[in-house]
Parts: C-alpha cells; structure tokens; sequence
C-alpha cells in the first residue's frame, strides 16, 4: 500500500537571506503548517516586515527560496505572483484603507479586483465579512476611515482581508497604535476568525503577550535568525538568551 503524500507546508521559508545595505535575514527558514497560526516576533527592524513582502512576491531573496502552497515565490512569473497575491488575505499596519472609499467600497475592492461576482453577491460578501468582525453593515457601510475609530479602522481592514476567502491571512503589526483594550479586542478577534475560517495566518508583531494567547507556534527573529521557534510553552520555558531577555522586556 502506498503510503499518503504529505501536503506541502502552507509556507515555507528555506535558508532565506537578504540584505540591503545590511544583512537583514541570514539564512532563515520556518514551515507553516495549513491552518496553522505562526507569530514572527522581534524588535522593530528586525525584518519581520520583509518576511511578509518576501511570501508576496514584492521582494526576491539574495539566496534560499521562498514557498507558497508547494510553489517557489521567486521562480514564479509576474501574472503568477500577482494571481499568487489575489489569493492572499492582507492585514496592513495601520489599515491602510482608501480615506475617499466608504467602508463598503473598501472592504468590496479586492471583491471587484476579482470580477467573480454580481453585485448582489458582492453586497451580500461584504456584509457578511463586516459581520464577522463584529460591525454592523447598516451603521458602518456608509461612513469614510475618517469618521472611525483606530479598532473600527483595523476592523475593516481585517474585513476587506477576509472578503475574499483566502486560504492564507497575512497580518503585519494588527496592535500597533491601538490601546490595550482595543488590541485585546483585536487578538480576540484574530483567534475566532481562526476557528471560524480555518485559514493558515502568518502574524508578524512586536507583541509578545499578544501572540503568546493566539498563536500556535511563535518565531523570535533576532540579528538576521531565528532565536527561537516553538509554542507559547516552550517559550516560556526556553533558556535561549535573547528569547529570556524579549520575554523579560515585554
């Protein structure tokens, strides 16, 4: 009997390096799992940031490979790395929506980028993502950013993230600039759109306390390497230098 082929990592980093006018990775690699959520922790230029444009495609590796779904990132042609985006939900630093967009227009932008759906179904895929994040449609829909709050903000953009069902959740700093109450709200939130969705999430954040309560597995990354890869016990239980004085610090 032939044994099961086990399916390839949802992404994986291989021995990836980087450097601009700098090393910035040095030869990192990680593997998440389907359905996993891994956090990449680490000081602010550490290069987490990057990791995340290097799974889009935005930068290439100076050496190693980067893997989406089984498929190397950087061999990829253009229309196959954009078509590689599409399928990629993006949770940006700040949320980054369309100040001149209401909120319906910016959570339904990727949907019309897409061209798969009337706009009876694009309605209705838009107040449903809304409702996921815990807004109402009928009070949001029609405001601009700049009539919401910095958590109703992040909201949207998890919102317009989620829109198109992607099998893959990409979240760069999803506290930053918010007070703690609002961020717990939005780790509260990261967690059940994980059970409800079931889509691999890879987080990338400076906030350890955070993504010790939502992550499976967390990766501290420190001068160009991983110091750490592992769950939220063993992290707390490593012995590892840099990772003691992170956790110390937080």
């Amino acid at each position: 009997m032939t044994a099961p082929v086990a399916a390839a990592p949802a992404v994986e980093l291989l021995d990836v390096a980087l450097a601009f006018d700098r090393p910035v990775l040095r030869g990192v690699s990680l593997a998440v799992g389907t359905g996993e959520t891994v956090a990449v922790l680490g000081e602010s230029g550490t290069g987490k940031s990057t990791l995340l444009r290097l799974v889009l495609g935005l930068l290439a590796p100076d050496g190693g490979d980067v893997r989406v779904a089984g498929r190397s990132v950087p061999a990829m042609s253009p229309a196959d790395r954009l078509a590689l985006r599409r399928g990629i939900g993006t949770v940006f630093q700040g949320a980054a929506l369309f100040d001149s967009l209401t909120v319906f227009e910016n959570v339904a932008f990727a949907l019309r980028e897409h061209r798969v759906l009337d706009e009876d179904d694009l309605a209705t895929r838009v107040h449903e993502a809304l409702v996921l994040v815990d807004l109402d449609p009928g009070q949001v829909a029609s405001q601009l950013p700049a009539q919401l709050s910095g958590g109703m903000r992040k909201r949207v953009g998890i919102a317009r993230a989620v829109a198109p069902r992607p099998a893959l959740l990409l979240y760069d700093e999803p506290m930053a600039g918010l007070d703690p109450l609002t961020s717990n709200t939005i780790v509260d939130l990261i967690a059940r759109l994980q059970r409800e969705l079931r889509v691999t999430s890879l987080v990338v954040s400076h906030d350890v306390r955070a993504m010790l309560r939502v992550a499976d597995r967390l990766a501290l990354l420190h001068d160009g390497r991983f110091a750490f890869v592992g769950d939220a016990e063993a992290m707390r239980a490593s012995a590892e230098p840099y990772t003691r004085e992170f956790l110390a610090a937080a």
